[in-house]
C-alpha cells in the first residue's frame, strides 16, 4: 500500500504553489478587508489550466481525478489564500459534475470549455431558507410552459453569485404530495443568471469577505428545455454525483488551511523570546503543536483514501463524511492553538491568524453539519437505527 503521490501528483501541487507564491498573505489581508472577488487569482488559475483538472479532455480539462483536485485545492488554501483562495475555484471542480456525468455532448461542448477558460463564472444554488439541509423540501419551483421551463423561488448561502454568469439549480417540477418518493419530483438545471429575473443580494458575514455568499430571490425566471440536466425529477439522484467530491474537496481545503496557522505558529513559537529562551523550547508550546500536525495528518489520510475510492468508482460516502468531520475539526483546533501560541499577536490582522481561525468556522460548518456526519456513520456505518 502506497501513501505517497506519483511524481506526476506532486509535480502539480509544485506548480500550484508556485502559481499562488504572487498572491502573498499581504494579497488575502486586503481582500479580506476590502472584499471584492479575486478575479487576478481566478484569471491565474484558469491560465495555466486547472479550472478544468476534473473535467474531460474533450471539452479543454486535463481529464483527472479527485485526488489531483484535492491536490490542486489543498496546496490554494496552504499557501495562505486558505477558504478565500479555494472558494473562489472551489465550483468549478465539483459543481458540473452532475453535467461531467448526465449531461449530453451538446451540453457538456455548450457549457464546460468557457468554464475551464475562466470565461464564465458559476455558482451552485441548491440550499433554501426554509429548506436547510432537508432538500426534498425546497420551494423554488420550475413549471413548463412548452418548451421551456418558468422558475420562482428563493435561495440562500450562494457563493460568487455576485460575479456568476450561470448557475446550477434544482427546483421541484412535480408537487412533493404527489411524488412516490420525497426525492423524486425534483429537477436539475444549468442556466443562465438572468439579473432582471434573478436579484442577488450579498449577505454580510464573518469572514471570507474575498468570495461572496448571497440570497436569491428568483421570479419568473425562464429556463430553456435544453439547460435541464438529464430527466425532469430526477434532479436529486444527479445532484448527489457532486456531494461527495464536494465534501472531499473541503476536507482537502479545511487540511490546508490548519497546514498554513500550523506553519505560522511554529515559526513564531521559534522566533518569539520571552526570558531569554524562544517560547518553542517550552513543551506547553511544543505539545498542542504536536497534537495538531498528527490531526491534520491523520485527517489528510482520510481525505485522500475518500477520494482515492470516489476516484476508482468505489462507494465512498462514509470516507468522504469522515474526512470532512475530521478535517474540519483538525483545522479549526490547529487555528485555534495557533491563536493560542501567538497570544495577543494572533489577534492582530498582520499576523494572519485571526483570518484563519474566522474562515476554519466554514467546513465545520458547510456544506453539511458535524452533527449530521455522525448520524449520517452511526446510521450507515454502524447500523444503528436512523435518528432523524
Amino acid at each position: 500500500m502506497d501513501f505517497g503521490f506519483t511524481p506526476e501528483q506532486r509535480a502539480i501541487r509544485d506548480a500550484v504553489t508556485a502559481l499562488c507564491a504572487p498572491f502573498d498573505a499581504a494579497y488575502w489581508l486586503a481582500r479580506d478587508r476590502d472584499g471584492g472577488f479575486p478575479h487576478d487569482f481566478h484569471a491565474a488559475v484558469a491560465r495555466d489550466g486547472w479550472l478544468g483538472i476534473a473535467m474531460p479532455q474533450k471539452y479543454g480539462g486535463a481529464g483527472l481525478g479527485i485526488v489531483e483536485a484535492s491536490i490542486l485545492t489543498q496546496a490554494i488554501s496552504a499557501s495562505g489564500a486558505g477558504f478565500s483562495g479555494a472558494s473562489a475555484i472551489h465550483m468549478n471542480i465539483f459543481g458540473l459534475n452532475p453535467v461531467v456525468v448526465f449531461g449530453t455532448d451538446e451540453q457538456k461542448a455548450r457549457w464546460l470549455p468557457p468554464l475551464i477558460r475562466g470565461e464564465e463564472k458559476a455558482c451552485f444554488a441548491v440550499t433554501e431558507p426554509d429548506a436547510g439541509l432537508d432538500t426534498t423540501r425546497l420551494k423554488t419551483s420550475a413549471r413548463r410552459e412548452g418548451d421551456r421551463y418558468v422558475l420562482d423561488g428563493r435561495k440562500i448561502w450562494i457563493s460568487t453569485a455576485q460575479v456568476a454568469d450561470r448557475m446550477l439549480i434544482l427546483a421541484r417540477t412535480t408537487p412533493r404530495e404527489a411524488c412516490r418518493k420525497p426525492t423524486d419530483g425534483l429537477s436539475l438545471f444549468y442556466t443562465r443568471l438572468d439579473r432582471t429575473h434573478v436579484e442577488v443580494r450579498e449577505i454580510p458575514k464573518m469572514g471570507r469577505k474575498a468570495v461572496d455568499s448571497n440570497m436569491l430571490f428568483i421570479e419568473s425566471l425562464p429556463v430553456p428545455e435544453a439547460d435541464r440536466i438529464g430527466e425532469e425529477g430526477r434532479g436529486f439522484e444527479y445532484l448527489l454525483h457532486g456531494l461527495n467530491p464536494e465534501r472531499i474537496l473541503i476536507a482537502a481545503e479545511a487540511v490546508g488551511l490548519g497546514r498554513a496557522a500550523l506553519a505560522r505558529a511554529v515559526a513564531y513559537a521559534g522566533e518569539r523570546i520571552v526570558f531569554d529562551r524562544p517560547i518553542g523550547r517550552n513543551q506547553s508550546i511544543q505539545h498542542p503543536l504536536a497534537r495538531c500536525w498528527m490531526a491534520l495528518e491523520a485527517a489528510d489520510l482520510m481525505v485522500f483514501k475518500a477520494a482515492s475510492k470516489y476516484d476508482a468508482g468505489e462507494p465512498c460516502g462514509p470516507e468522504a463524511n469522515a474526512a470532512k468531520y475530521l478535517a474540519a475539526e483538525a483545522c479549526f483546533q490547529t487555528c485555534e492553538q495557533a491563536m493560542l501560541t501567538l497570544g495577543g499577536m494572533g489577534y492582530a490582522q498582520e499576523f494572519h491568524i485571526e483570518r484563519y481561525l474566522r474562515e476554519a468556522m466554514i467546513p465545520r460548518l458547510a456544506p453539511v453539519s458535524p452533527q449530521l456526519v455522525l448520524c449520517y456513520i452511526a446510521e450507515k456505518v454502524l447500523g444503528l437505527p436512523k435518528s432523524y
